[in-house]
């Protein structure tokens, strides 16, 4: 079953009204995954689509995306699947390939409809492409890798990079994962935004009983939006995205928009965030 939520996009001027529920509405996905269905959040920020496909009892197989316009969702887009699951195939029709957990695939546009194995639980990410590019399958040991931040700073971390320019070509889709070490919980700390880029995260290997505080808004006007595992929240060109966890986990970024540099942010100073 698959379902498709639209999710438009707003200014600073209107975050600065909203209140928790209002804030959730408009940047949180707290639903990502259901046994047998594929739920979608399409987003009017650089059109990127988020979702889980969980199969439980059969493949399901995602192909017209009637809210992307076109016959099938990969017409005009490209997409990237993390598999937080058991090891499971994705197909299309020049191939299958085998996902073990941790694994990210890359499908070009027009590489066809996308049929999801038994057993997986799969995180995607698309954003509209303009030419095609051959499928990738990138492990954990073919990632790039960036390690920054400090113990004394809790932020000590590795920044594993598949979809991206030093690893392999795409349109405009950059995606990775980053993990913490020896119980740093503090993510993209100091933090920044980029005004050329959106950026959603997924957070999960978060234990039920442990939250994590995403802060967002711009840095003189923060807001947060309290997470649980394995839910998604969604942050505009304008706004800072940092978080702080009460306990150990993983958090999925991706982002789509006018540069594929990750390093083209703008550093916001401590002493101006409020």
């Amino acid at each position: 079953m698959l379902t498709v939520k639209t999710l438009y996009a707003v200014s600073q001027t209107e975050t600065k009204s909203m209140d928790t529920d209002a804030l959730r509405e408009n940047f949180h996905f707290d639903s990502v995954f259901a046994a047998n269905e594929m739920r979608l959040l399409y987003t009017h920020y650089d059109r990127m689509i988020v979702g889980g496909v969980l199969p439980v009892d059969a493949e399901l197989t995602l192909d017209e995306v009637k809210e992307c316009g076109t016959s099938s969702v990969l017409d005009r887009r490209e997409i990237g699947v993390l598999n937080l699951g058991e090891t499971a195939d994705v197909s299309v029709p020049d191939g299958s390939h085998t996902l073990e957990r941790g694994d990210v695939l890359y499908l070009g546009m027009g590489a066809g409809p996308i049929t999801f194995g038994v057993g997986g639980k799969f995180y995607i990410v698309s954003t509209p492409a303009h030419k095609e590019l051959p499928a990738k399958l990138i492990k954990i040991g073919d990632a790039g890798s960036v390690k920054m931040g400090s113990a004394e700073t809790a932020n000590d971390r590795t920044i594993y990079q598949f979809i991206h320019p030093d690893v392999m070509e795409s349109c405009q889709l950059v995606m990775g994962y980053t993990m913490f070490h020896g119980g740093s919980v503090w993510n993209t700390m100091p933090a920044h935004v980029h005004d050329r880029r959106m950026e959603a995260y997924l957070y999960f290997d978060l234990a039920d009983d442990n939250r994590v505080f995403h802060f967002m808004g711009e840095p003189q006007e923060t807001r947060h939006i309290v997470m649980s595992n394995e839910e998604a929240v969604i942050s505009p060109p304008w706004s800072i995205h940092c978080g702080v966890g009460t306990g150990s986990y993983t958090f999925c970024w991706a982002m789509g928009g006018d540069n594929v540099d990750y390093r083209d942010v703008e550093m916001v100073k401590m002493g101006d965030l409020k």
